[in-house]
């Protein structure tokens, strides 16, 4: 699901530039968000796809993981400000989602199928 997710959110970042790309990131307060949106959703895409097949799981995690670590500290402390500690929570619920299975891809890697645990048997 971590892969798929990230995958998703990286094509949309260019399908939907505006909304998702570009856009959403000068409205948050990235600089220089015509070469972050696309280097972020190219991470999201590469990454996303090694996570899928289980292919260098573990690695491909950790950029992830600084996605979604930027991604809470840009978007969801101003609704924590705002709105508190129990509602930005629960708005931010898909951001934590994908912030753990990073680090449990991270400590655990991939499962039985993936193409590290076939390149291990080798």
């Amino acid at each position: 699901m971590v892969g798929a997710v990230f995958l998703s959110e990286g094509i949309q970042k260019f399908l939907f530039a505006e909304k998702l790309g570009v856009g959403r990131f000068a409205k948050i307060g990235i600089p220089n968000p015509d070469f972050f949106a696309p280097f972020v959703g190219t991470f999201e895409i590469i990454c996303g796809t090694l996570i899928l097949i289980g292919l260098c799981t573990r690695l491909a995690a950790i950029p992830l993981l600084a996605i979604m670590l930027v991604a809470i500290a840009t978007t969801k402390a101003q609704l924590l400000a705002d709105n508190g500690f129990w509602s930005m929570l629960h708005d931010s619920r898909t951001d934590w989602s994908m912030l753990l299975g990073c680090i449990f891809l991270i400590l655990k890697g991939s499962g039985g199928y993936s193409l590290d645990r076939k390149l291990s048997q080798v």
